[in-house]
């Protein structure tokens, strides 16, 4: 459920499709190395307040950066 909830973040955000949405999470776990169910998780908790790791944060905008708005 974090995933659909963190790709539905990245979309509100960022004015992105679903697919796009989708791609940038993986991309993000990709380039951190960690479990995309995890970089979902930070992403949600990061939504409610809590901090976004840096290494995560990072690569978020790496991603974003290579993605148009849908």
């Amino acid at each position: 459920m974090s995933i659909d909830q963190a790709t539905g973040v990245v979309i509100a955000l960022e004015g992105l499709c679903p697919e796009q949405g989708c791609a940038v999470l993986k991309e993000v776990s990709q380039r951190t190395d960690v479990k995309l169910r995890t970089v979902a998780e930070q992403m949600v908790t990061a939504v409610r307040g809590g901090r976004l790791p840096d290494e995560t944060r990072r690569a978020l905008g790496t991603a974003l950066s290579r993605t148009a708005p849908g």
